[in-house]
């Protein structure tokens, strides 16, 4: 919850003042940010205090697997559907029905697979790998990313239609040389969590 972050900081206020306002609406947010700045914190913030709060939370790399990985990872496939396809698999979309699916590192996804989210975030629709049904789902959409994305889309390696569906609140995440202020507490709190793991009393 946004009262458990650790910071001090005008910055972080300013991102914690935005997780309360975004968090009951059902918005697409991009989360933008260098890695390591907190943004799969800030994308559970906004579901755990939404209305979608009892359903799922699926969190999806979309930099981690090959594009034909990615698309069966995140629309599902039928038997059959490509080499290995021994059995039908549920996709991430159709898991989080209901609930929000967090997208990281959106930036690297292919543009085949961009055209298809872009689907479901105007149709609320899509089909799996091989399957000829149309599978409806209710989902919302938190996206990050830590890349350029207008650059991107000037360079052709981002659909700016999708960018906008994204885009419809962005939370920039500040590194934590611009929240100096946030080191002690920080310093503080990874003292005090280390020291209860390793059972050592600490000062």
């Amino acid at each position: 919850r946004p009262e458990n972050f650790v910071g001090e900081s005008q910055p972080i206020k300013q991102v914690l003042a935005l997780i309360s306002k975004v968090a009951m609406t059902d918005s697409s947010v991009l989360l933008t940010g260098e890695t390591g700045t907190g943004k799969e914190l800030v994308a559970g913030a906004i579901h755990y205090n939404s209305s979608r709060a009892g359903n799922a939370f699926i969190k999806v790399n979309c930099a981690a697997l090959p594009d034909e990985l990615l698309e069966s990872e995140l629309f599902g496939h039928e038997k059959g559907a490509f080499t290995g396809a021994a059995q039908r698999r549920i996709g991430r979309f159709e898991q989080s029905d209901g609930g929000s699916i967090f997208l990281d590192e959106i930036g690297d996804m292919s543009l085949l697979t961009q055209a298809k989210v872009l689907r479901v975030l105007q149709e609320k629709e899509f089909e799996r790998l091989g399957g000829t049904t149309t599978i409806s789902t209710d989902v919302r959409i938190i996206s990050a990313t830590n890349k350029n994305l207008p650059v991107a889309i000037e360079a052709g390696g981002f659909r700016q239609d999708l960018f906008y569906r994204l885009n419809v609140v962005s939370i920039n995440m500040p590194p934590l040389r611009e929240r100096e202020e946030d080191v002690v507490p920080l310093a503080y709190f990874f003292l005090k969590k280390f020291a209860a793991d390793l059972k050592k009393s600490v000062k």
